[in-house]
């Protein structure tokens, strides 16, 4: 059975952006049926992003590269992903998440940010060896009560390359 992995770089832990990767997870969980694995909150590792060698963070290295979805969501940060979620990736090498059917989404706060996540996440995963065949999923931080419909709307037009 396919894994479903959800990771995410935001500094806050339970953030907004959380919640958001984690009804897209939900969602895409009863598209494929993949089994969801616990959800990894970087902010709560954030402290020994760090330390060499860490045996917490070469485990959650090591999760978010098995073979599977890997649902990977950051608040926009100066029209990028964050430095957080950028340390984390960094410890890949070379086709590091080869495997990986990786979905990139940005929690925006602005129109102005809706490309960010296809012009800077996209290309991180793709160098790192994943996937990538939807669309990256910018979400408007403005509607996060109506997150449930606008992410079943985007997963509908992205459906075909999920399945």
């Amino acid at each position: 059975m396919t894994t479903l992995t959800t990771l995410v770089g935001n500094p806050q832990p339970s953030s907004r952006t959380l919640a958001v990767a984690e009804e897209l997870a939900s969602q895409v969980s009863s598209l494929t049926g993949a089994e969801r694995d616990d959800t990894i909150d970087l902010a709560n590792v954030a402290k020994i992003i760090f330390d060499y060698p860490s045996d917490e963070i070469d485990a959650l290295i090591a999760r978010v590269a098995r073979p599977g979805i890997l649902v990977v969501a950051t608040p926009t940060y100066k029209a990028s992903y964050t430095g957080l979620l950028k340390s984390f990736l960094d410890r890949y090498g070379a086709n590091g998440l080869a495997g990986v059917t990786a979905i990139p989404v940005f929690t925006i706060g602005s129109p102005a940010h809706a490309l960010a996540v296809e012009h800077t996440l996209r290309p991180l995963l793709v160098e790192l060896g994943a996937s990538v065949p939807t669309r990256g999923l910018a979400f408007p931080t403005s509607n996060f009560d109506d997150r449930a419909s606008i992410i079943s709307e985007w997963l509908e037009g992205q459906k075909a390359a999920l399945v």
